[in-house]
């Protein structure tokens, strides 16, 4: 049995998602338990049918829930000058918004 999935694009990324999965994408102004629908289909897999956009699959959308907004991992940028006595130390913590894809 193979399963059903598609490529979208969102946040200026693409993904492989799939029913049921969870994915970390850019963060989108919704707020946690609503529904949201990724019209940007590139390429689509359904019942062993293959679609593939130029650039996108007419009237294909793939739908999900918010489960949450939060903000990732710290990553440290240290920038170093040698003999110059220059050095910089910043943070920097991306958001990002969970989703469960729900359909297809």
């Amino acid at each position: 049995m193979e399963k059903d999935f598609a490529v979208i694009k969102t946040g200026g990324k693409q993904y492989l998602v799939s029913p049921g999965q969870k994915i970390k994408i850019e963060k989108i102004e919704e707020e946690k338990g609503k529904t949201v629908s990724f019209d940007q289909v590139l390429l689509l897999v359904k019942n062993k049918k293959v679609e593939i956009g130029k650039p996108l699959v007419k009237e294909a959308k793939v739908s999900g829930k918010i489960i949450d907004q939060a903000k990732d991992k710290k990553v440290v940028i240290f920038k170093y000058k040698a003999k110059k006595r220059q050095k910089t130390k910043k943070g920097h913590r991306q958001p990002y918004t969970e989703v469960e894809i729900t359909k297809i």
